[in-house]
């Protein structure tokens, strides 16, 4: 399951921590708060509850979205690097791939 997760947190300590557990779970961070990547629903459930209990009382917010192949097919990214612009993938491919630089 396509997994989009994002976070808006105060604490440099708790940030950090937050995205390397997203690491963890194979999320390719894609945003510096935001990651994106292909795991269970399970993952997801173990995801969410460990970002919970790190965030604890700290301030700040998780979101976690989960998409299909239908919305992914209709997600667009643009990054401009001047004359070097050229498409950019938002998930590794897999088999089938999930986006290609065709419908980017």
């Amino acid at each position: 399951m396509i997994t989009l997760f994002l976070y808006d947190i105060t604490s440099d300590r708790i940030r950090g921590k937050i995205a390397q557990i997203c690491q963890d779970y194979g999320l390719k961070r894609i945003q510096y708060s935001a990651f994106l990547g292909d795991i269970t629903a399970n993952k997801q459930e173990e995801l969410w509850l460990k970002c919970r209990r790190r965030l604890a009382e700290e301030e700040g917010n998780l979101m976690l979205f989960v998409l299909n192949q239908q919305d992914l097919a209709r997600s667009r990214k643009y990054i401009s690097k001047g004359a070097e612009t050229k498409p950019v993938l938002l998930v590794e491919p897999t088999n089938p791939p999930l986006l290609s630089e065709n419908n980017i």
